[in-house]
Order: C-alpha cells, then structure tokens, then sequence
C-alpha cells in the first residue's frame, strides 16, 4: 500500500465518522437548525432595522408600515423552531446493540442533514428579507410608491426559508430508527 487511504484504517475519517453516535449527529443536527435559523433571523433584524431608523428620520411616517420587514426576519427564527421540534420528534430510543446499525446511522445523519439544511437555508432568508427590508424602508422614505413593490420582493425572498423547511422535513422522513427487540 503506497500512500493510499483505506476505508477502514484506523486514523481515518471515515472510520471515525462511524464511531460517532447517531444520537450525535442527531442533536448537532437539531442544534444547528433552530440556531442558525435564529443568527439569520437577528442578521436580518439588524439589517432592516438599522435602515429603518436611519430612514425614518427622514420620514417618520415609514416607521409603522416598515415593520412588517422586521416580522418577515422574526418568521425565519420560527421556521428554525418548528423544524426543530418536528426533528426532535424523529428521536427514538434504541437498545445499545443496534445504535451502531445501518438504520441507526441513516436515521442520525438524515436528522443532521435536515438540520443543516434548515439552518443554513433560514440563515440565507434572513439575510436576504434583511437586505430587501432594508431598501424597502430606504426607497419608501425617498418614494412612498415604491413600498408594495419591494414588499412583493420581500415575500419571494421569504419564501426561500419556506424552501429550506419542506426540503428539511422531506430529509427527516428518512429518519426511522431499528425496531425494538
């Protein structure tokens, strides 16, 4: 053997993924749905935010109806914390013996992969409903014509976080367990 990677050499990666329990991959998984939904939905709140007071003294009569960018942004946390709960109701107990078995490993690594993929798709969906808040309340405070039309922008880009969930709760059908025997 010159040099090449085994599978199942004991310093390698794949090996050592296999070591580590489902159950693992599982919390990671739920762990970094809810909060990476929740950074996405504070970096979107931020975003808009800071725009919208900056405009708003320009304009105060854009403080009231703007806001409505900063629930977009809040719905993207939401979306983390209901993924979350559905993922965590994938969890079930299984007898030590089979907690290495197949089943158990696609049972952890859909619930991880679920969770990342909601996660990392909220995190995009704030950031974008932010940045669109945020030239909405810049372009209502110069033009208020312009207010339902970047809105109708804002609710596309809100619907990339909708996207992440059903692709996160079609990865976590995935997820059955061994039966108990």
């Amino acid at each position: 053997m010159s040099g090449a990677i085994v599978i199942g050499a004991s310093g390698s990666w794949a090996r050592a993924m296999l070591k580590i329990s489902p159950y693992t991959f599982s919390a990671i998984g739920i762990a970094v749905a809810i909060g990476v939904s929740v950074l996405g939905a504070a970096w979107g709140i931020y975003i808009t935010g800071s725009s919208l007071i900056g405009a708003a003294i320009k304009a105060p009569r854009i403080t009231s109806k703007n806001l409505i960018s900063v629930i977009f942004c809040e719905a993207v946390a939401i979306y983390g914390v209901i993924v979350a709960i559905i993922l965590q109701t994938k969890l079930e107990s299984v007898p030590s013996l089979q907690i290495y078995a197949p089943e158990s490993l696609r049972a952890g690594y859909a619930i991880f992969a679920s969770g990342l993929i909601v996660g990392f798709a909220n995190l995009v969906c704030g950031l974008c409903v932010g940045i669109i808040g945020s030239s909405c309340a810049l372009s209502d405070a110069q033009n208020s014509t312009l207010f339902v039309k970047i809105l109708v922008i804002e609710i596309f880009g809100s619907a990339l976080g909708l996207f992440g969930v059903i692709v996160g709760i079609i990865m976590s059908a995935q997820a059955t367990w061994p039966s108990k025997v």
